[in-house]
C-alpha cells in the first residue's frame, strides 16, 4: 500500500462474503448516511467509516462554515478556460491530496451540468456550456482524483440546470436533446474515466424524480453505459422508499433518518422491494469503500501533503488562475506597462475568490488584487475603493473584529462548547453548534478612534445584541422551508451605533435555523462620493484599472440570477472612470457573463473569473504579462438580459424548448462568442486538411504561425456545421508556440458529437468544418 491510495486487486469475493454475513436491517442501515457527510461503519465485516466532502474546487470537510483550512482552487469555469485536460487532471490530483490530508474518502464533484443559461446561479461550479468540452475536462479531473484513491462523484444526474425550484421542478426535454446534450458529459466521464460514484439530482426529468428514474439510472447509466459505481442522492433529495430503491438509487444522503432505514426494511418484507435489490446497492457501496481504502485493507493516510499555504500550492494555484483568465478586448494597453496606475473598485480591495453555497470553504488566505498588484508595482499603484457591490450585509472582513468567539448553551444556560473563530459567523446546522438551545457570537472592534458603524445580526432566530452599553432585541422569524434560504440568504437586522476602540459586540440567538453571524462595518458612503474619488484618481494616473464583478449573492447554489447587470452602481463607476482616464482597463471578478454597456468606452477587458485563494497575485501576473492570460471563454456572453434563456420553471415545469441549440449553438449575435480569447500575441492560420475513419472526421490538421512578438498559447478549435443541425464543437488542441514560429497542429475530433439521436444513434452527415479561434473568428473552412 502506498501513502496515497489503497493498492491490490479489488476482492469481489470479500464483498459477497460480507453481504452474506449481514441480516436485512444491518444491510439497509448501511444504505443511508450516518451523519451529514459520513457513512456507517460495520466492524464485523471490516467496513470502516467513510467520510464525504463537498467540492468541487476545494475540500471543505464536514463543517458548513469555518471548518478545516483548505486550498481554494480557481472556480470550474476558470479552470475550464484553459481548455486543457492535463491541467484538469492536475487539479484533480491537488484535490485528492487535499482530501487525503483531511482523511476524506469521497469528493462530491465535479459538477458537470451545463451552462444552459447565463442566469444560472450555480454556473461557477460547472465547466462550460458545451457537452464535449465538459465531458473531456471532467473525465481528466476524475482520473486525477481517483488515481490517488479518492472517489469522484460527478453530479447532478441529470438535466439539473436551474436552481430555481430545483427540489421540485421537472426538466422537460425530448430524447434527442437529453441524449445529445445533457447526458453526453456523463456518458463521456463514465466511459472514459469510470467514476466510483455519481450523484442523482434534485429535479424531476420529464415528471420522474431523478432519484427514482429507472430508465435513466438502471437503463442508461448502469445498463447501457455499464457504470459499476454507486449512485447517491443529492442531500435530502430522496422522497420515496420503494420507488427510489427499485429505480437504481444506492445510497440516501444525508442521515440518519430519511425515507429508507426502517421503511426500506418494511418494503422488502412486504415484497415491494426484492432483497436482491438491496444486495446490489450494498455491493456497490462496499465496492466504493474497497476502492477508497475503507473496506478490507484500510488505507494509510499521507502525512506529507503540501499545506494549503505552502509555496508549492501557491505557485500551482496562481498558475491555474492566471493562465485561464481571458483577454476579451485589448487595444494594446495590456500587458500593463505604465509609470502610474490607479486601481479602483471594491473588488480590488475585497476580491471574491469563490462562489456561495456548498462549494464554499475556508482558505488559508485570499490575496486581494490590491495586494497582488501593489506587491509588484509598489508605490506606482494608488488604490481607491469603489461603490457598494452587495445588496445584503455579510460577515465582517479581516481586521474589523478580533478575539472572535462563539459559545453554545443548553436549555438551562449551561455552556456546551466554546471556540475561537476567524470570522464572526458559523453554521447552526450540520456543525459543532447543531442542537444548541442558544448560540453566542462576539468580537472586539478594531478601531483607532470612536466611529459610527453599522452593527447587527444575520440569520433566522430570536436575537439580543449588546454593543456600547446598548442592548437591542429582534426576531428574524422563519416559517420553515428549504435550508438554502436559511443558510445562503439569511435575513439581517442592523442599526447604527457609535463604537469606541475596545468595545465588544455580543449577540445571542435562540431558535437558530441554519447560519448565525454578526454584522460590523463602516457606514457605507454614497455612490456619487465613491465615483468622484475614483474619477480624481483616474485623471492623475497613466492607466486606470477598474475591478468590478459579482459576489456570492449572485453566484451561489440555491438561487438563480434575475439579471446579468453588475450589482450596484458599478456600471456608472466604469463609465465615469473611462471618461476621465487616459486609458482604462476593466478587470471582471466574476465567473459568469455580465452586461457591458461601457465596453466601447474602455481600452481592455480582462475576464478574471473567481480566481481562488491566490486571486490578487494571479490577476497581477496576468495584467503584467508574467503569465499569459490565454483562456478561451466557455460560455457565450449575451448582449442583453432578453437574450438569455430563463431558468425559471412555469407551473413547476422547466421546458428545454431550445432543444440541442444550447449556448453558442443557438446564438446569432452575442457580445462574445464561446471560445473567444485574445491572449497576448497574434496568430495566422495556414493550410488545413482533414482525415476520416468510416466517414467520420477523425482529425483536422492546420498550419499555425505565431505572428506576434511574444510566445503564446493558442487553442485551435474545430466545429462541424451540419446542414440541418446546430453547429457543434467536435475537437480542439492546444499549441504553445514561440514568437515567429510556425507549427503543424493536429486536432483530434470526437465521433460522439458526429451523431444524432433518432430512435438510437445515427451518423451525422453533411455540412462544413470550421477551424476557428472561437465562432466569432473562423480562420478556415473545409468540406467534411
Amino acid at each position: 500500500m502506498t501513502a496515497d491510495a489503497p493498492s491490490g486487486a479489488l476482492d469481489h469475493m470479500d464483498i459477497e462474503k460480507a453481504i452474506a454475513g449481514l441480516d436485512l436491517p444491518r444491510k439497509v442501515r448501511l444504505l443511508t448516511g450516518s451523519a451529514l457527510f459520513a457513512l456507517w461503519p460495520e466492524p464485523e465485516i471490516g467496513l470502516a467509516p467513510l467520510t464525504l466532502s463537498d467540492g468541487p474546487t476545494g475540500v471543505r470537510g464536514a463543517e458548513l462554515r469555518g471548518g478545516t483550512i483548505a486550498c481554494v482552487l480557481p472556480n470550474a469555469t476558470l479552470l475550464a478556460q484553459h481548455w486543457d485536460t492535463a491541467l484538469a487532471h492536475e487539479a484533480g490530483e491537488v484535490l485528492a491530496d487535499e482530501a487525503a490530508a483531511q482523511q476524506v474518502h469521497v469528493l462530491l464533484g465535479p459538477t458537470i451540468n451545463l451552462h444552459r443559461t447565463p442566469l444560472g446561479g450555480r454556473l461557477f461550479e460547472a465547466f462550460s456550456e458545451d457537452p464535449l468540452l465538459t465531458g473531456a475536462l471532467a473525465a481528466a479531473y476524475v482520473r486525477g482524483l481517483q488515481g490517488k484513491g479518492i472517489a469522484a462523484t460527478p453530479k447532478h444526474y441529470v438535466a439539473n440546470e436551474s436552481e430555481t425550484e430545483r427540489r421540485t421542478a421537472s426538466s422537460e426535454l425530448d430524447a434527442k436533446t437529453l441524449r445529445e446534450v445533457y447526458l453526453l458529459p456523463f456518458e463521456i466521464v463514465v466511459e472514459d474515466a469510470s467514476p466510483w460514484a455519481i450523484m442523482a439530482a434534485y429535479n424531476r426529468v420529464n415528471g420522474v424524480p431523478a432519484t427514482e428514474h429507472t430508465e435513466l439510472v438502471e437503463g442508461v447509466l448502469k445498463g447501457e453505459w455499464g457504470f459499476d459505481g454507486l449512485v447517491m442522492s443529492d442531500w435530502f433529495a430522496t422522497s420515496s422508499t420503494a420507488a427510489s430503491a427499485n429505480g437504481g438509487l444506492d445510497l440516501v444522503m444525508p442521515g440518519p433518518g430519511g425515507p429508507w432505514e426502517d421503511r426500506l426494511v418494511a418494503a422488502v418484507q412486504a415484497g415491494e422491494v426484492a432483497e436482491s435489490t438491496v444486495d446490489d446497492h450494498l455491493r456497490r457501496l462496499l465496492l466504493l469503500a474497497q476502492r477508497t481504502g475503507a473496506f478490507g485493507t484500510v488505507r494509510e493516510w499521507p502525512s506529507d501533503v503540501p499545506a494549503p499555504d505552502s509555496t508549492t500550492r501557491r505557485e500551482q494555484l496562481r498558475r491555474f488562475a492566471a493562465g485561464g483568465m481571458t483577454v476579451l478586448t485589448n487595444n494594446g494597453v495590456l500587458p500593463l506597462d505604465a509609470p502610474g496606475v490607479a486601481l479602483i473598485g471594491r473588488h480590488a480591495i475585497d476580491t471574491v475568490a469563490q462562489g456561495g453555497g456548498s462549494a464554499g470553504l475556508r482558505p488559508p488566505h485570499v490575496i486581494s488584487i490590491a495586494d497582488g498588484l501593489t506587491s509588484l508595482l509598489g508605490d506606482r499603484v494608488s488604490v481607491v475603493d469603489g461603490v457598494e457591490v452587495r445588496l445584503r450585509y455579510a460577515a465582517p472582513g479581516p481586521g474589523v473584529l478580533r478575539d472572535i468567539r462563539a459559545t453554545t448553551f443548553d436549555a438551562s444556560g449551561e455552556v456546551l462548547a466554546s471556540r475561537e473563530l476567524e470570522v464572526a459567523e458559523l453554521a447552526a446546522y450540520g456543525g459543532w453548534a447543531q442542537g444548541a438551545a442558544s448560540i453566542e457570537v462576539s468580537g472586539e472592534v478594531v478601531l483607532d478612534e470612536p466611529a459610527r458603524m453599522v452593527v447587527g445580526v444575520r440569520g433566522f432566530g430570536a436575537w439580543t445584541l449588546d454593543v456600547s452599553g446598548e442592548q437591542h432585541a429582534t426576531r428574524l422569524a422563519w416559517a420553515g422551508g428549504v435550508v438554502e434560504e436559511a443558510l445562503l440568504k439569511p435575513p439581517f437586522w442592523t442599526t447604527e451605533v457609535l463604537v469606541s476602540p475596545g468595545d465588544r459586540i455580543t449577540a445571542r440567538v435562540r431558535e437558530a435555523a441554519a447560519l448565525v453571524g454578526l454584522i460590523t462595518q463602516p457606514i457605507p458612503r454614497p455612490a456619487a462620493e465613491a465615483i468622484d474619488a475614483a474619477v480624481r484618481a483616474a485623471r492623475e494616473a497613466d492607466v486606470a484599472v477598474v475591478v468590478v464583478g459579482l459576489t456570492e449573492e449572485q453566484e451561489t447554489e440555491g438561487f438563480d440570477k434575475t439579471t446579468l447587470a453588475l450589482p450596484g452602481e458599478q456600471g456608472a463607476l466604469v463609465a465615469a472612470v473611462a471618461a476621465a482616464a487616459k486609458r482604462t482597463v476593466v478587470v471582471v471578478n466574476a465567473a459568469t457573463p455580465v452586461l457591458m454597456p461601457w465596453l466601447d468606452q474602455v481600452d481592455a477587458v480582462l475576464w478574471a473569473g473567481l480566481p481562488g485563494q491566490e486571486a490578487g497575485d494571479a490577476v497581477a501576473a496576468a495584467l503584467l504579462g508574467h503569465v499569459e492570460p490565454a483562456g478561451r471563454l466557455v460560455t457565450t456572453f449575451p448582449r442583453t438580459d432578453a437574450d438569455a434563456v430563463s431558468p425559471v420553471p412555469v407551473n413547476g415545469s422547466l421546458r428545454y424548448d431550445e432543444g440541442t441549440a444550447i449556448g453558442y449553438r443557438g446564438a446569432s449575435d452575442p457580445l462574445f462568442w464561446f471560445g473567444h480569447g485574445l491572449g497576448y500575441t497574434t496568430w495566422e492560420y495556414g493550410e488545413a486538411t482533414k482525415s476520416t475513419v468510416d466517414d467520420v472526421i477523425n482529425a483536422v490538421s492546420v498550419s499555425l504561425t505565431n505572428t506576434g512578438e511574444r510566445a503564446g498559447r493558442e487553442v485551435v478549435q474545430v466545429y462541424l456545421r451540419p446542414d440541418d443541425e446546430p453547429v457543434r464543437l467536435i475537437g480542439w488542441a492546444i499549441a504553445d508556440v514561440a514568437a515567429g514560429e510556425t507549427v503543424r497542429v493536429e486536432v483530434p475530433c470526437s465521433p460522439r458529437v458526429q451523431r444524432i439521436w433518432q430512435d438510437g444513434w445515427q451518423p451525422l452527415r453533411g455540412g462544413e468544418l470550421l477551424i476557428a479561434r472561437g465562432l466569432g473568428d473562423v480562420r478556415a473552412t473545409l468540406e467534411p
